[in-house]
């Protein structure tokens, strides 16, 4: 299939039988959540799809899964029915050109990034071009939304900063809002979102005292099939410098999780800026692990943990003006987002580079990055030299 193919398939929109009310010019399906979830099977079925892009290096291993290099974000857009019509058709757009990972939170756009996925999600599955077991969909809890939550299930105490919450019962209550919303049985990846949050609150101790309980609700979560597996997404946390208050070790969380859910916890993957103006993932020594001080991307390595790279074009600020220094040891690409894309998921040990894309325009000009190989790990380094 090729890009310009996957436009005709907004045509078909609203031609699909079945109860529904509509959201803008969206489709949501009551009371129906898709089975299944991503499997190794489905998303290498999914790959295969496009063997030149697979040709290319624009497929490979994260965890059990085959995973494009780009994935689709939705944190920007405006709270309203024509950037939810625009993310719908940006991702049906994106999965029709080769794009296997999207990335949400509850509380992006007051839950209509979520619900602009389901409704996409729910059209592509039941076009039968496309199985649930083929795309890996991920969401992030800890933030209050608006409209989303249940009161019974926090205590004043338990909230910080009037805006944060990972109790269990919190984050149980939005599980189940991101299942109804994205339309499926079973989210594939859950983060706690920034949960360095809470460190600005209170001591550590009782921070881990509250991530322990979190991840232990993440482990029943999975047990009983509403989450695949679990991690932290966070903004701060793994670029602190280590004695920073809101310094994330990922050594101590490990062994939270395995204190949990033992040596075969479900604590597997980390989300967190990385792009030309955020190296830190790659380039500061910030992670004590096992008396080692390592980079995060070294430690999640030797953890065994997958890594996904937020905010790779830094909110549209590196689209554009790249130095031409830049440009050149990124040759192979027409523009600067291409390069800022290029740059992000070439870094050793970073899985997926996300991206928002809330235009089908946006979408097939990133998508020519899956045209050209990423850098090799000596070229990458090449860049810091």
């Amino acid at each position: 299939m090729t890009l310009s193919e996957s436009h005709g398939i907004f045509q078909l929109w609203i031609s699909l039988e079945g109860t529904s009310h509509p959201i803008g010019g969206l489709v949501i399906y009551d009371e129906v959540m898709t089975p299944g979830f991503a499997t190794g099977a489905g998303t290498a079925r999914y790959a295969r799809r496009f063997p030149a892009q697979q040709g290319q290096g624009f497929y490979r291993p994260l965890g059990e899964w085959t995973a494009a290099t780009l994935g689709l974000g939705t944190y920007l857009g405006g709270v309203d029915e024509a950037t939810d019509d625009a993310y719908a058709q940006s991702i049906v757009a994106a999965v029709c050109g080769g794009i296997n990972v999207l990335d949400a939170a509850i509380n992006y756009r007051h839950q209509r990034s979520e619900r602009s996925i389901g409704a996409a999600l729910d059209y592509l599955f039941r076009s039968g071009e496309f199985q649930r077991d083929e795309i890996i969909v991920c969401t992030k809890a800890g933030f209050l939304t608006p409209g989303a939550v249940n009161p019974s299930t926090l205590r004043p105490e338990e909230v910080v900063g009037q805006m944060h919450a990972m109790t269990p019962e919190f984050l149980s209550d939005q599980m189940d809002r991101s299942r109804a919303n994205l339309g499926i049985e079973t989210i594939d990846v859950f983060y706690l979102h920034n949960p360095e949050t809470q460190l600005g609150y209170v001591e550590r101790a009782e921070f881990e005292k509250r991530i322990r309980q979190a991840f232990a609700r993440c482990e029943q979560a999975v047990q009983e099939g509403r989450v695949r597996w679990y991690g932290t997404a966070t903004w701060n946390g793994y670029r602190a410098r280590p004695d920073a208050d809101n310094a994330l070790q990922l050594e101590r969380l490990v062994k939270l999780a395995r204190q949990v859910g033992g040596e075969e916890h479900h604590f597997r993957f980390l989300q967190l800026p990385f792009n030309l103006a955020m190296t830190e993932a790659f380039s500061l020594r910030n992670q004590l692990w096992q008396g080692e001080m390592l980079t995060l991307l070294e430690a999640a390595r030797r953890a065994g943990l997958q890594v996904v790279a937020s905010a790779s074009l830094l909110q549209a600020r590196l689209a554009k003006d790249l130095p031409d220094g830049v440009r050149s040891a990124l040759n192979g690409l027409e523009t600067d987002a291409q390069r800022a894309l290029q740059f992000a998921r070439s870094a050793p040990g970073i899985g997926v580079a996300l991206v928002g894309m809330s235009s089908p325009r946006h979408v097939e000009e990133n998508l020519l990055v899956s045209t050209v190989a990423p850098l090799t790990p000596e070229a990458f380094r090449g860049l810091f030299a």
